[in-house]
């Protein structure tokens, strides 16, 4: 039982790590050749928006809106990556190693 517990424990250790490493990284997303580019943090935030002035046409205020939109989703995209990345060999950990939760026959 103290083995499970202290696995627990590294299990969790290494999570406030991983999730640690997720927030403290920049990241960016572009859109239209990288016309368009937006920064931010693997939380969520963002930090800079840059707009190339060759996009900018008053009269076509539209593709301008769509490029920033496919710049931020861009940007959504490699933070989904990139916590995939970080905290799936921790999520392989989690199930059957633990009786009762988890892992194959559990309810059958």
């Amino acid at each position: 039982m103290a083995g499970l517990l202290e696995q627990a424990q590294k299990m969790q250790q290494q999570l406030l790590e991983a999730q640690n490493r997720i927030a403290q990284t920049e990241l960016t997303g572009t859109a239209g050749g990288g016309r368009v580019t937006v920064a931010g943090t693997g939380q969520g935030d963002v930090t800079s928006v840059t707009i190339d002035p060759s996009v900018v046409d008053p009269s076509d205020v539209e593709t301008l809106q769509d490029l920033i939109v496919g710049a931020l989703s861009d940007l959504a995209k490699k933070r989904d990556d990139l916590t995939a990345s970080t905290m799936g060999p921790l999520a392989g950990g989690l199930g059957g190693g633990i009786p009762g939760f988890g892992g194959p026959g559990l309810g059958q």
